[in-house]
């Protein structure tokens, strides 16, 4: 585990910077800035094009961590990127040809209140889909070679970092709210051209117009991806899309920033699996069933333990997050905590989805997204319009699919692998979360009141001390319990580069 280690940590310090980043442009900025009607738009592009990005993309970036390691010639793996890169743009192009086609559509499924609010912005929807497919098979491509930083700070980093710059740009008059939609669209286009070149350097093949001798298992695999990213895209994103069918735009102001607080627990998972696919994908098809099951008990302990941490900080102190945050943005406390759990469930698989999107049994991924993706859907449908429960409605729909489908993901890999994530160790973490859950999720600490200006400059001490302290005994309980030695390890690691 020590490339997996090394790597996972850069990934996760990286992403948790972008986190911090997109935590001050959704909890401050956008809300001040961009305000709830713009963020609202915003939040619904961006949405959309992740639809859009799966039938783009079909399902090329995880076609080529799969077969990529399998070939064993330089000429075998030239002839495979040389064919696997144009696959996108066969797709593209058509789409972009029919795209009055597609635009109508999208009008007709908002509210009449919301149409004229997006009738202008909808080709940037296919654009970032484009440039977001095209970043996926470049970034896809680098990984397979052990390169993930890069990528990952253009993943998790740079989209926040230019919406912070962007945001700044609005504040002081040096754009419009509508420019700062257009130049965020040119952000995406940039970012997928740098990952272009990084992957070249990386590895430039020699281009040949030949197609790979197992072109038609390349082209099935990728399509039972491409119809699985799509459901695991209508999952993620079709709450943001359904909200302006029923409410004013705004509205998906509010519940982004909810599900983005709620989210903010799967940092680990996503830094995790960033270098655990590709080596996953290697251990499967070298056959060594031991090294996979080393991996997959290793992955689950290691983000329990992460990302249970960062479940208790987010849960622990959302009440007064919400204080600082304009009047409509309170109130989200249920759906963070209901998004959190879910994230916390799909956290504990580890790397779950590797092993069975790797293996021979990939096609079990496409009833397992469908049956997702139609389970929020009809869900959504009872809870948000037919229930009328708010967005509360929403996230429970999240947490009941999540809940349901990542145990039979978990059940299909203990039948067919006779792998199981889950140690005694799983137990003693969860308890330990547990406790801690309900020692600190009431503990509010008496500070007087202090304003900086407008700023409750109280509820922010109160967030960073119950923070601090979380953190302290948390680290102390999972060392002293030896959770896990490779957490342990890194905690050795940087006592001796501290204190000699």
């Amino acid at each position: 585990m020590g490339i997996i280690f090394k790597q996972s940590f850069r990934n996760t310090l990286v992403i948790y910077l972008g986190f911090l980043v997109g935590a001050i442009n959704a909890i401050i900025f956008y809300p001040n800035i961009l305000q709830e009607e713009y963020h609202g738009l915003v939040t619904f592009l961006l949405s959309a094009s992740n639809l859009f990005m799966p039938l783009i993309a079909f399902g090329v970036h995880n076609t080529i961590v799969k077969f990529y390691s399998s070939y064993k010639t330089k000429a075998e793996r030239d002839r495979f990127l040389s064919s696997i890169i144009l696959f996108p743009l066969v797709i593209a192009l058509p789409i972009g040809f029919f795209w009055d086609i597609f635009h109508d559509f999208i009008i007709s499924q908002l509210n009449k209140s919301n149409d004229s609010k997006v009738e202008d912005y909808t080709m940037a929807i296919y654009i970032i889909a484009v440039c977001c497919a095209y970043f996926e098979v470049f970034y896809s491509w680098a990984k397979v070679h052990l390169k993930t930083v890069l990528g990952n700070v253009l993943k998790e980093f740079y989209n926040r970092a230019a919406v912070f710059v962007l945001l700044l740009a609005v504040f002081f008059q040096l754009i419009s709210k509508s420019e700062f939609i257009f130049a965020l669209t040119i952000f995406y286009v940039v970012r997928t051209l740098i990952m272009m070149f990084y992957a070249f350097k990386t590895y430039f093949p020699k281009f040949v117009f030949l197609l790979p001798v197992n072109t038609k298992e390349i082209i099935k695999y990728s399509a039972y991806i491409f119809l699985a990213g799509s459901a695991g895209a209508i999952i993620i994103d079709i709450d943001k899309l359904m909200i302006p069918g029923k409410e004013a735009i705004k509205a998906a102001s509010y519940y982004a920033v909810a599900v983005y607080i709620g989210s903010f627990i799967e940092a680990p998972g996503r830094a995790l699996g960033q270098i655990l696919q590709p080596l996953t994908s290697k251990s499967l098809n070298d056959n060594n069933e031991e090294e996979v099951d080393n991996l997959y008990k290793k992955s689950s302990i290691n983000l329990i333990l992460i990302s249970g941490l960062f479940f208790l900080l987010v849960n622990c102190s959302i009440s007064d997050l919400f204080k600082i945050m304009p009047e409509g943005y309170a109130g989200g406390e249920l759906v963070v905590l209901m998004i959190s759990l879910g994230k916390m469930y799909t956290m504990s698989l580890g790397n779950n989805r590797d092993i069975i999107n790797n293996s021979k049994f990939y096609r079990m991924i496409l009833p397992i997204g469908f049956g997702m993706a139609a389970s929020v859907y009809y869900l959504n449908k009872l809870f948000y319009f037919s229930m009328d429960f708010g967005t509360e409605g929403l996230a429970l729909s999240t947490l009941i699919s999540l809940f349901v489908f990542n145990t039979i993901k978990l059940w299909f890999v203990k039948a067919k692998f006779k792998m199981n994530p889950y140690t005694k160790k799983t137990a003693i973490i969860s308890l330990v979360i547990m406790v801690f859950f309900a020692t600190f999720y009431f503990w509010h600490l008496s500070i007087p009141e202090f304003f900086l200006g407008k700023i409750p400059v109280h509820i922010i001490l109160n967030i960073l001390i119950k923070s601090l302290v979380i953190t302290v005994f948390y680290l102390i309980v999972v060392v002293k319990l030896k959770i896990s030695p490779q957490f342990n390890a890194l905690i050795s690691r940087f006592r001796s580069k501290i204190f000699g």
